[in-house]
């Protein structure tokens, strides 16, 4: 009867000891983590930008990148970030101007910058002085969309529109986010107008000149922005190749993002 009460309890404290490196194992694995990310599909590069609340406008970038055997490396150490004075929405709640920073999941195909490519992979886009970006919710055609140059002929507003050189810090470098923003299939250049078009317009409501770039002196419009170091790292490792997505989110909700 010893015996049994013996091996009964010395394999009772072998099970709960399991259970203990179980639940400790699975608590080492953090809510921002890849592999508990659901809407990442294919991607082998995420950048996850997480905050304390959706009332916050700063928190951290994590960089992963997905090994051969399925599993993910952090790249680079967490960056300080900043995102939109008005907080966090959902991208599907999102209002233009409101200065919020749309939650979700979102590919990064393209980058641009008022210098040279530093070094990026991805496709890249030198801007100038004449260069714009769209935001004009009274034409939809052009609605988030890049300009070479504010044509004599086109149909956008100057005014509801960002020229790029207006923000030599933060413009110096910076990668798309494709929260919002027409199909690349869907564009094509109006040589009438001198000025890109869609044939699938996206919602002029849901705000245009979503960016990953450089910090400027405070929270961001609605982007998400780190140091220029940084952004530059970033820059160098994203490929297309790899397929990279970006998930945003405060920790409550980045699993949902």
């Amino acid at each position: 009867m010893r015996r049994l009460l013996a091996a009964g309890l010395a394999l009772g404290a072998v099970v709960f000891a399991l259970g203990v490196a179980w639940t400790a194992e699975a608590a080492a694995v953090p809510a921002y983590h890849p592999t508990k990310l659901k809407y990442v599909g294919d991607a082998q590069q995420i950048v996850v930008v997480t905050g304390t609340g959706r009332k916050t406008t700063t928190g951290t970038l994590r960089a992963y990148q997905k090994n051969a055997d399925g599993s993910w490396t952090q790249k680079f150490a967490g960056m300080a970030a900043r995102n939109g004075y008005g907080g966090w929405v959902w991208g599907s709640q999102r209002v233009q101007n409101t200065g919020t920073t749309p939650m979700g999941t979102f590919h990064i195909t393209t980058a641009f910058g008022l210098k040279t490519n530093p070094g990026t992979k991805i496709k890249y886009t030198k801007a100038d002085s004449g260069d714009y970006w769209v935001g004009d919710n009274k034409d939809a055609k052009t609605y988030n969309l890049f300009q070479p140059w504010a044509s004599g002929t086109r149909t956008w507003r100057v005014g509801e529109s960002e020229r790029l050189a207006a923000f030599p810090t933060q413009y110096e470098y910076a990668a798309m986010i494709d929260f919002n923003r027409p199909v690349a299939a869907s564009i094509k250049w109006d040589s009438a107008h001198s000025e890109y078009v869609t044939t699938k317009p996206v919602s002029v409501k849901r705000g245009s000149a979503i960016f990953l770039h450089i910090n400027g002196s405070g929270s961001t419009a609605g982007c998400v922005s780190v140091s220029r170091a940084n952004m530059i790292n970033l820059l160098k490792w994203l490929d297309p190749a790899k397929k990279p997505r970006i998930v945003m989110a405060p920790l409550a909700d980045i699993q949902n993002a």
